[in-house]
């Protein structure tokens, strides 16, 4: 399966970006998808994830009711509206997927078997 994340950019605080994660190679509507990033010097951190069936989605506290994940699987492709950024949104957000099959939302990145390759989210003050 390979990954690709788009949509990253500059914006300043209370603006609006949306990323979106194509996959291909070995696809299928069992794939569930997530999103991480990871800021200069930190850890590489969950934000938010939906499950293979689309209908549960989980996010970290600091995002919830600021980020929307959703997907399209006949697309192929997940996406995250993010609104109200801060400048502590600022990082390099990836994409990931697993075809663990759990109905649960995957939140480490070691459940995760696939990466994008990160894409450059910068929020000014």
């Amino acid at each position: 399966v390979q990954l690709q994340a788009s949509g990253g950019g500059l914006v300043q605080t209370g603006g609006s970006l949306r990323l979106s994660c194509a996959a291909s190679g070995r696809t299928s509507s069992s794939l569930a998808m997530g999103w991480f990033r990871q800021a200069p010097g930190k850890a590489r951190e969950f934000v938010a994830g939906i499950n293979w069936t689309g209908g549960i989605t989980y996010y970290e506290d600091s995002v919830k009711c600021r980020f929307t994940i959703s997907r399209d699987n006949g697309k192929n492709m997940v996406s995250l509206q993010m609104n109200s950024l801060k400048p502590e949104d600022t990082a390099v957000y990836y994409c990931a997927a697993h075809f663990r099959g759990t109905i649960s939302v995957a939140t480490h990145l070691d459940e995760y078997d696939y990466w994008g390759q990160g894409t450059q989210v910068t929020v000014s003050s």
